[in-house]
């Protein structure tokens, strides 16, 4: 499969909370280590750099203990626009991992994560995702997960959700 044929997964949502309070739960970790995880897990590690050259590691634990490492890596950020940065599974001293359930996965995404007003004073989010520097099993394996990655953004939000109802009381 020819990298410039494959889409992009892209997730748009809205959110009901002011742009500058949905960037500062989405870059800094005392806010991220609250939601960003699936359904059923909670963060044991938020570790932030924020800025270009920077990077956020972090862990997670869910049912039966399984734990989860990641690793963003900043290459872009304009402040309460958008954010470029590289994903990845990562080790939990930091290195590059595996996806523990896929290990074909891609070893890194290119992520790019927009904000944009709304005229009810909420915030559209759109997140693009796009194998990056990936061998063909790693793009075939991203490609025939897009039905998972809809599912999972949509716990991960509706954790967001909460937060930013907790937050805005």
């Amino acid at each position: 499969m020819s990298h410039t044929a494959l889409s992009p997964f892209v997730i748009t949502r809205e959110f009901r909370a002011p742009r500058a309070l949905l960037w500062q739960v989405q870059t800094q970790a005392q806010h991220l280590q609250h939601w960003l995880s699936p359904e059923g897990f909670h963060a044991i590690h938020a570790d932030m750099d924020f800025r270009v050259g920077g990077r956020y590691h972090y862990g997670i634990e869910g049912p039966n203990g399984l734990q989860m490492w990641g690793l963003q890596q900043f290459l872009d950020i304009e402040p309460e626009r958008k954010i470029v940065h590289l994903q990845s599974f990562s080790t939990p001293e930091g290195g590059l991992g595996r996806h523990p359930m896929a290990p074909a996965w891609p070893a890194y995404m290119h992520v790019t994560s927009t904000w944009e007003d709304l005229a009810n004073g909420g915030t559209m989010q759109s997140i693009s995702w796009l194998p990056h520097e990936s061998d063909d099993a790693g793009i075939a394996t991203f490609d025939a997960a897009r039905a998972g990655m809809h599912a999972g953004f949509a716990g991960t939000f509706a954790k967001l959700d909460a937060y930013l109802l907790k937050l805005q009381g």
